[in-house]
């Protein structure tokens, strides 16, 4: 679907959402999903008269494996070059790995966890704070992942946010506690996040929130008391 002009949520994607954008250089791809989504990536790519060659960039909010389940795929397809948080790379390439996550989750997690495998992934372009891709400025939100990160267009007055938040049957919430190792970091980041000023936020699961997405992101972090 396309969210606003030249901004793409992939349609049918399994355990997350991937986005693309497009721009002078090509199209961005925003996170893959989880592994054995890569077809349907390139599927919706074909579906919108465009040529997977022409993705040159994709952009991982942080280093789940359901956010990076196909990069190696995807980077073999189209020649991409791969950009991730400088803190979130190490995961990325097997130097280090996650913590498990928390409680039964964790137990179910280590269960099926040889069964779904990502393969180590050597990026091409490290990230931090401030820096550039297309018209959009990375901003480091960490919590989630210690690189987690969110991308903001103010001229577009748009950000995608990853799993710093998610917007799902109306109701807006921060992160998975489970899956979130330093919660108080992740709620600074939060905090962060809401003294912008956009009208569209996209994030890593559940739906785009828009029109006035800044003013909801306010009104959610008041009643954190962040």
């Amino acid at each position: 679907m396309e969210v606003i002009p030249n901004i793409h949520k992939v349609d049918g994607l399994r355990g997350s959402n991937a986005y693309l954008v497009s721009d002078q250089e090509g199209l961005i791809l925003i996170d893959t999903g989880m592994p054995g989504n890569a077809q349907k990536i390139i599927d919706y790519v074909n579906s919108i008269n465009r040529k997977p060659s022409e993705i040159t960039r994709i952009v991982l909010t942080h280093c789940h494996m359901d956010h990076v389940g196909n990069v190696q795929e995807l980077k073999g397809l189209t020649n991409a070059k791969v950009a991730i948080h400088r803190e979130d790379a190490p995961f990325l390439t097997g130097e280090k790995s996650l913590p498990s996550p928390k409680g039964a989750v964790g137990v179910a997690f280590k269960a099926f966890s040889p069964f779904v495998k990502t393969k180590p992934v050597q990026p091409d372009i490290l990230l931090e704070e401030g820096d550039r891709v297309g018209g959009m400025t990375v901003v480091h939100t960490p919590g989630h992942t210690p690189g987690s990160i969110a991308l903001y267009d103010p001229e577009k007055k748009l950000i995608f946010i990853g799993d710093t938040m998610r917007y799902q049957n109306g109701k807006l919430t921060g992160p998975p506690e489970q899956f979130t190792p330093d919660m108080s970091e992740a709620l600074r980041s939060i905090k962060k996040i809401s003294l912008m000023e956009f009208d569209v936020m996209l994030s890593g699961h559940g739906d785009p929130l828009l029109p006035n997405a800044s003013q909801m992101v306010k009104e959610f972090c008041n009643s954190l008391q962040i």
